[in-house]
């Protein structure tokens, strides 16, 4: 029997992530009611997600409306690529260095031997014009890390201040946009392959209405006038074939060209063409065969070349809703089925028969999602062992569109598990990511026609980050006792200020329960508290991850804890809690 003469203490660890599909009665101590604009963090917790950013200050041209979205937003030869209405166009963007030296100093003025200093100009014109946030300047030579012959304020912009980056603010000096393409008529959205057949890069492009076009390292554009492979929509290398799918005229067929040439067809010199008995929606290289993914099948094509290609099915039972959303992750290949996302390990492990989803415990969000989104994108965050997937409705506001995190994370058990949490108010109309100087670049273009820069900043281009967690309602083992609360502490790791606000709420947040007002969670408070450790972490003195000791009021048979952030301030992990109470009578 318990001594009630003495405070108890429950402590829990933030793991399990987002569960939609389980009573609160039987969740875990961990796991999150509800998880918004936070994510699972691999280092432990739940921390709330960074912002987004403009990439490229000016807006990508438009070919007849201002409502044309970006169609294509890549990286190629150190120059973003993007398509919006019937044209291809290109602009180089790189970071304003990080020293005093870099910036451009408050109110300067710069004549025709102003320079401006960056940390590379690889991919820019010899001379041009370049944009810094709303300002354009015009410069006649360069060097590897500076514009010389820079002139300021230029097309109509006024001069202003700019100050070197850091991590938390990034400037970004960008080109402005050069056209590569035009008399795209019709264009979808663009897929595309990059690839090396003969010692030189180039990346291909497809776009649903159109000849393929591939760019060369000098962004000169080639059209591939084969017929057969007109308004492809669907690109792919593999053994140095390159593979062709989605004609409206031909939906069931694949397309390759002759070895170590992508503008090729000739069937003598090893091209060809195969059929499958289903639409094709995406095609994706893994672990030695090109996985062939359509609307209710998928199928796999292993071999090294014409002679011996063979197409084998993975599942007869289970399609993949859209191509966009499949990606290697964690060393698998994920894709959304119709009844939420999917491992080919996994399809292939258990075959036909019952083939079971990894995001059950969040199905409720795709099942609001799925019919009636008409884009699906997706990207990999790698060093955060983090997919993201956002269904965007063409009509629906920024502020209301979703999108899924999916983190695979080892548990405190020492078993890995997939851990969710939702997206709310990123509106993609096409992404990318790729790595950049060694750095991890997650780009998407808009709906208002321009490049944005996920991960950078502390909000949404300017607006908010409405982020909110809410844990289970936890009886503390035992639903009958009373538990009037004493104090609730918080242990996590701030990035750098945090202005968010703790709620406290009993008895399933029932009408009659108390209701206490919100207490701030402010990190100047922090601080170390000696003897009380959550679960691995400093037990003194520590910042890494701090200690808020926060005294509470109100009592209740359960209790639940609310954490909302609505404010631009940098991101922070909830690592855990420990609530602290004393019992009352039993019901």
């Amino acid at each position: 029997m318990p001594d009630l003469a003495q405070t108890q203490h429950f402590p829990f660890v933030c793991e399990g992530g987002l569960v939609a599909n389980r009573s609160t009665f039987i969740m875990r101590a961990g796991e999150a009611l509800q998880l918004e604009n936070f994510e699972p963090d691999v280092e432990g917790g739940y921390r709330r997600i960074s912002g987004f950013k403009r990439h490229i200050r000016s807006i990508v041209p438009q070919t007849s409306s201002s409502s044309e979205e970006v169609l294509l937003v890549t990286f190629f030869n150190n120059n973003v690529i993007a398509a919006r209405g019937e044209k291809i166009w290109s602009s180089a963007s790189t970071d304003l260095g990080t020293g005093p030296s870099s910036a451009i100093a408050i109110d300067a003025t710069l004549s025709g031997s102003g320079t401006v200093t960056v940390k590379s100009t690889t991919g820019f014109s010899s001379s041009g014009s370049f944009v810094i946030n709303s300002e354009e300047f015009t410069y006649t030579g360069k060097t590897a890390t500076t514009f010389t012959g820079v002139t300021r304020s230029t097309n109509s912009t006024s001069a202003a201040a700019h100050s070197a980056s850091t991590d938390s603010a990034r400037n970004v000096v960008s080109e402005t946009w050069t056209v590569r393409d035009t008399g795209r008529t019709s264009a979808g959205k663009y897929s595309f392959e990059r690839f090396n057949y003969d010692g030189n890069d180039k990346i291909v492009l497809v776009d649903g209405a159109n000849a393929p076009v591939v760019l060369n390292t000098s962004l000169a554009t080639t059209d591939i006038s084969e017929s057969s492979i007109a308004g492809a929509s669907i690109v792919s290398s593999y053994r140095e074939h390159m593979f062709y799918a989605g004609m409206s005229s031909t939906p069931q067929e694949l397309v390759f060209s002759v070895p170590f040439d992508e503008d090729s067809f000739n069937s003598g010199q090893g091209a060809g063409s195969v059929k499958v008995d289903d639409t094709i929606v995406g095609l994706k290289v893994f672990r030695d065969a090109l996985f062939i993914f359509c609307e209710n099948r998928i199928f796999k094509l292993t071999g090294s070349s014409s002679a011996n290609f063979a197409i084998t099915p993975v599942t007869r039972n289970i399609g993949c809703i859209n191509g966009k959303t499949i990606q290697e992750f964690a060393g698998d290949l994920i894709f959304l089925g119709p009844d939420g996302l999917r491992t080919v390990a996994g399809t292939q492990n258990i075959g036909d028969v019952n083939i079971g989803t990894i995001s059950g415990n969040v199905q409720s969000i795709f099942d609001d999602n799925i019919l009636d989104s008409s884009v699906f994108e997706s990207v990999v965050i790698p060093e955060k062992t983090q997919y993201r997937l956002f269904f965007t409705k063409t009509a629906g506001l920024e502020s209301r569109t979703e999108g899924i995190i999916c983190v695979l994370k080892r548990q405190q058990s020492g078993q890995q598990a997939y851990e969710f949490s939702k997206i709310k108010g990123i509106k993609s109309a096409c992404t990318d990511s790729f790595i950049e100087q060694g750095n991890i670049l997650i780009l998407h273009g808009g709906f208002d026609g321009y490049i944005y820069r996920q991960e950078e900043g502390n909000d949404f281009n300017g607006t908010a980050i409405n982020a909110k967690y809410r844990s289970s309602d936890l009886t503390m083992d035992d639903p009958g006792i009373r538990k009037h609360m004493q104090r609730v502490i918080v242990n996590f790791k701030p990035e750098s200020t945090i202005d968010a606000d703790l709620f406290v709420r009993y008895d399933y947040e029932s009408a009659e329960s108390a209701r206490p007002a919100a207490y701030p969670l402010d990190s100047s408070d922090i601080a170390g508290i000696y003897g009380i450790a959550i679960y691995g972490g400093p037990t003194y003195g520590g910042t890494s991850t701090p200690l808020v000791r926060q005294p509470v009021e109100g009592s209740g048979f359960a209790v639940a804890l609310r954490v909302n952030d609505g404010g631009v301030t940098a991101p922070y992990s909830l690592k855990g809690f420990q609530l602290e109470f004393d019992l009352g009578a039993r019901r």
